[in-house]
């Protein structure tokens, strides 16, 4: 199991009690911000909601199979990710078709946590798939075992301060869990900068190599942890923006940011991996089980 998959029930306690506490009114509410705070500062689309919840629903029903058909493991906190986002547009669903300025706390917890971590288990699986595309190559040019560490612990970090700082601005400490999930979105984006350049120093790297590496399927691995890296990386941007300019800010204000700026662009990162899965990794270092070769078509390596 990774550090992320052991730290999902701890983070569902803490999204409990802070609940718990919003419900009984909170001892620690941040009085100037929740002057002026709602739960969303627009209409909830129910059709957008339910679009991207239908979204993910299928690229996560996909991962799912992919994912105990090939048994590769490491991809356990990306489908748990894309659960998350499933869940969590489902909970806007809910919000959606209740009156407006009378939405109940439920399921705007949910939303507001889930969908704000679902990334961070998303780089999770990402940082762990470069370190296999590493091994193999059989390249001694890095340490995959300390590579894929240092980027899980950086995740880690930002998964926890984001869940943290998403549960107490839930529960009515607005302004703490703003400085928190910033702090969270930070360590994200540092380490995804890392990453990327770590990922492609190696890779101009590897391409003095490239007649001795044919036959592996390398490269367009590597074109996916890209796109996947990007995508996440501008989300993480956007919403760090978003936290910046405060709980009334222009964004927060204007759902069709959330849509495109995260719902999008997190779909799209879960369809790039549905189409280049890291099974066809997983199976090239083990020498042996089975590969995703068309989404839902496999086959044997051996």
């Amino acid at each position: 199991m990774t550090p992320l998959t052991n730290i999902l029930p701890p983070l569902l306690l803490l999204i409990t009690r802070q609940a718990a506490a919003a419900a009984e009114g909170g001892e620690n509410n941040d009085t100037n911000a929740l002057t002026d705070f709602k739960f969303y500062r627009y209409t909830p689309s129910l059709a957008g909601a339910i679009i991207f919840a239908l979204l993910f629903l299928v690229t996560t029903a996909l991962h799912t199979y992919q994912l105990f058909r090939t048994r590769t493991w490491y991809m356990l906190p990306f489908l748990v990710g894309g659960f998350f986002e499933l869940i969590g547009y489902i909970a806007r669903a809910i919000s959606s078709t209740q009156e407006r300025d009378n939405w109940t706390l439920g399921p705007y917890i949910v939303q507001s946590t889930l969908i704000l971590v679902a990334p961070a288990l998303l780089a999770a699986s990402v940082y762990m798939h470069l370190g296999r595309v590493v091994r193999m190559l059989l390249c001694g040019m890095m340490k995959t075992t300390w590579l894929t560490k240092f980027f899980v612990a950086g995740d880690v970090l930002s998964f926890l301060m984001q869940a943290s700082g998403g549960g107490l601005m839930a529960s009515g400490s607005v302004d703490t869990g703003e400085t928190i999930v910033l702090g969270g979105l930070g360590v994200q984006i540092v380490f995804f900068g890392a990453f990327v350049f770590t990922g492609v120093s190696w890779n101009v790297k590897m391409r003095s190599r490239r007649t001795s590496l044919m036959g592996l399927p390398w490269q367009k691995h590597m074109i996916s942890l890209y796109i996947v890296s990007i995508l996440v990386f501008v989300r993480s941007i956007v919403r760090m923006v978003e936290y910046t300019q405060g709980y009334s800010g222009y964004i927060i204000s204007r759902e069709w940011y959330l849509f495109v700026f995260d719902a999008l662009l997190m779909s799209l990162a879960m369809i790039t991996m549905n189409i280049v899965h890291p099974s066809e990794v997983a199976a090239q270092i083990r020498g042996t089980g089975k590969m995703v070769t068309h989404v839902i078509k496999t086959k044997d390596v051996r």
